[in-house]
């Protein structure tokens, strides 16, 4: 049987609201996709149910590998990050650096939406008839293309606009750092470092130029748009090949794209850009950026008329972008608290890489999974599974919890014993509670988020990931605050050397 287009399923959704309120709870569920949370779903026919641990296994064996390597890729993301910052275009022009955090945030929910789209594409039995996967795939491809050209190209005009109001830091600033006789680079690397991905206020390098002419805005532009559409071209085909051999080998991708996507998104991205300005740079007062910046459009345009033209896609083109630009600009709260506080406390940009990125990365497996329930059940009553054959989302959340908890132990453990974190190990206990809230919290709200935007007739796998990533990162950032504040409250060393 020919598979329902993604983009009808929305409005076939809400004509089944119109017709039968009673198939709906509280939450703008209907009644069975709280049933399929743990289950793949094929809308022809029904898969036959699975046991509650062997679904359990399932979520653990395929979440697990893609949460470490999420946590991993953050990490060395901020290490990136803190060379990229020394590179001859950063210190020549301070827009750049002032860029990056903003482009990685837009991107980063570009690529977490389009893993949301296709692992539901891929889970209602869309992708597996080949003319219309091949169109699919090639429409998002060339989706994302227009994306991330209007949304690197916004962010060129913040990081213009930024530029004008952010000065030079003082000469004891922390890219002015010297390393002492007895410090190591990981100690100074946490200490030093007041950037890391996704953060919208940075500081810029003191040796830069603080000029604003139109051959800096068409370096920036050139440098971030080429970037961003560079990144969509490779990163998200290699998605698009994931979740087309995660169906093919019977894996349920909503597991495991989002948080790959999260965490890919910002390293290849974040290489980029260094990797493009450094080009560009000896040809900053030459046509070269101006006519690279042309090039990019003339691309973008071209998917332009290709996305136009493909039904698959077609209706995204309008969809989505307030929670983007929305997200952007909650993330300054996150930035602003990140930047009040890595100077005073011993470690923190490195542990809220983790108790910020790592919830926010489980959060978007759980939005992911809940969208895709929702529209297959939205598609078929058959895809719907009793809860007395699956597990309830409370189940979901204490197993994507016990993931993450050994994850976060891992790594604090790790970096405490190779001297990358100097904290009491009463820090260590405190820090680990205080992540459990945050994913706990990062769980409910995804939850929550997803069932109120389908209930409000939007799509959560365009609207919702932006939104939830962002409100993380601030929580995320606040909890840490507090952590930080109540064992030094409680006698523990955990202030850094000077602040």
């Amino acid at each position: 049987m020919e598979a329902i287009p993604m983009n009808d399923i929305l409005d076939k959704s809400i004509r089944d609201d119109d017709d039968d309120d009673d198939d709906d709870d509280d939450d703008g569920f209907t009644d069975g996709p709280e049933g399929t949370l743990l289950g793949h779903h094929l809308p022809h026919p029904a898969p036959p149910p699975k046991g509650l641990w062997s679904q359990i296994q399932g979520i653990v064996i395929e979440s697990a590998p893609a949460l470490t390597l999420t946590t991993v890729s953050l990490l060395f993301t901020g290490k990136l990050l803190e060379q990229v910052s020394h590179w001859r275009a950063m210190r020549e022009i301070d827009q750049l650096i002032i860029i990056i955090p903003v482009v990685l945030n837009l991107k980063g929910n570009l690529e977490m939406n389009l893993s949301a789209r296709l692992g539901t594409a891929a889970n209602v039995g869309e992708l597996d008839e080949p003319k219309r996967r091949r169109r699919m795939i090639l429409g998002n491809l060339a989706l994302l293309q227009v994306q991330a050209m209007v949304v690197s190209f916004v962010a060129a005009c913040f990081a213009i606009l930024l530029g004008l109001i952010v000065h030079p830091l003082p000469e004891s600033a922390p890219f002015k750092a010297e390393p002492s006789s007895n410090s190591t680079a990981p100690s100074l690397l946490l200490r030093d470092l007041s950037l890391y991905s996704r953060k919208p206020i940075p500081h810029p390098h003191p040796e830069a130029k603080h000029t604003t002419d139109l051959a800096t805005f068409a370096m920036v532009a050139s440098s971030t748009m080429t970037a961003a559409c560079l990144s969509g071209l490779l990163l998200d085909s290699f998605m698009c090949a994931l979740i087309v051999l995660c169906r093919k080998f019977h894996r349920d991708p909503d597991n495991i794209a989002p948080a790959i996507a999260s965490c890919l998104g910002d390293l290849v991205t974040l290489s980029l850009i260094g990797l493009v300005s450094g080009l560009l740079i000896p040809y900053l007062h030459t046509p070269l950026p101006f006519i690279v910046a042309i090039v990019v459009i003339l691309t973008s345009l071209t998917s332009l008329i290709y996305t136009l033209r493909n039904e698959c896609v077609r209706p995204l083109l309008g969809q989505g972008w307030s929670p983007l630009f929305g997200a952007m600009i909650l993330s300054s709260g996150s930035g602003i608290i990140l930047d009040l506080f890595v100077g005073k406390y011993t470690g923190y940009a490195v542990i809220a890489v983790i108790i910020a990125g790592l919830p926010g990365a489980t959060g978007s497996i759980f939005v992911s999974r809940l969208s895709t329930a929702l529209h297959a059940a939205a598609m078929s009553k058959s895809a719907q599974l009793s809860e007395a054959q699956s597990p309830s989302p409370k189940v979901v959340t204490l197993t994507l919890l016990a993931i993450t908890l050994p994850i976060e132990i891992f790594f604090l453990t790790t970096l405490r014993g190779i001297g990358w974190l100097k904290v009491p190990y009463l820090f260590i206990a405190f820090s680990v509670l205080f992540f459990c809230t945050a994913v706990t919290i990062s769980l409910i709200i995804a939850r929550y988020l997803t069932n109120w935007l389908w209930s409000k007739k939007r799509d959560p796998d365009m609207y919702a990931l932006p939104i939830h990533s962002a409100f993380v990162d601030v929580m995320g950032q606040l909890l840490l605050v507090l952590c930080f504040e109540i064992v030094s409250g409680l006698g523990g060393n955990v202030t850094a050397r000077g602040a």
